[in-house]
């Protein structure tokens, strides 16, 4: 009589980071991750992945232990390549993100409307000849910022405007703070631009 091989009780967590990061929002799988964290990280190594873990951010994703094997194409997850207006939107996700921090923080979650990240990202858009074609690709790429994992909406509402996003942390891990200070000084420079152009 064969006896099944024991499953590994940290499965069902790493099949998740296969397919992206967790948070601390799944509060079941994050419990099962942070109980097993030392054996998951050893476990994912010997397949050539780093568990990255940050618990006081609450979020945690897998990468590759070296760049040779991405550039292998050697690859367990899924990837999501970005085009620059996406990557520019991020950008400015990260930088609310950052501000958000060094405010007076009373949740530990940023949540902002769909309306208040336009107006923030409209200045560094190029504006369209069409305004309406302008807020429709604003829109667009919050859309596809929603489904690349960096926002979660949180609440419906009848007025598009009015939906209201959390900006997941997970965001930092994508844009770190060196990244965030070049980015910025070349959008604040062209955001100048835009503004001397439109004053003249």
């Amino acid at each position: 009589m064969n006896i099944p091989d024991k499953i590994i009780p940290y499965t069902p967590v790493f099949i998740k980071l296969l397919k992206g990061p967790v948070e601390y929002v799944e509060k079941s799988t994050w419990e099962k991750l942070l109980q097993y964290k030392i054996e998951l990280s050893s476990f994912v190594r010997q397949l050539g992945l780093t568990l990255v873990l940050d618990e006081e951010d609450g979020y945690a994703y897998l990468r590759h232990t070296t760049a040779e094997e991405e550039e292998a194409g050697v690859s367990w997850m899924q990837r999501r390549p970005l085009t620059y207006d996406e990557s520019v939107l991020l950008v400015l996700l990260r930088d609310m993100m950052a501000e958000f921090e060094v405010g007076e923080v009373t949740n530990r979650e940023l949540i902002k409307k769909r309306r208040e990240i336009k107006e923030y990202a409209e200045l560094f858009f190029k504006e369209n000849a069409s305004r309406v074609k302008f807020i429709k690709e604003l829109d667009r790429l919050i859309d596809r910022a929603e489904e690349n994992g960096f926002l979660d909406r949180i609440e419906n509402n009848d007025l598009a405007d009015e939906q209201k996003f959390r900006i997941k942390k997970i965001i930092k891990a994508r844009v770190d703070g060196e990244v965030l200070d070049q980015f910025k000084q070349q959008l604040s420079e062209h955001a100048t631009k835009r503004i001397q152009h439109r004053q003249s």
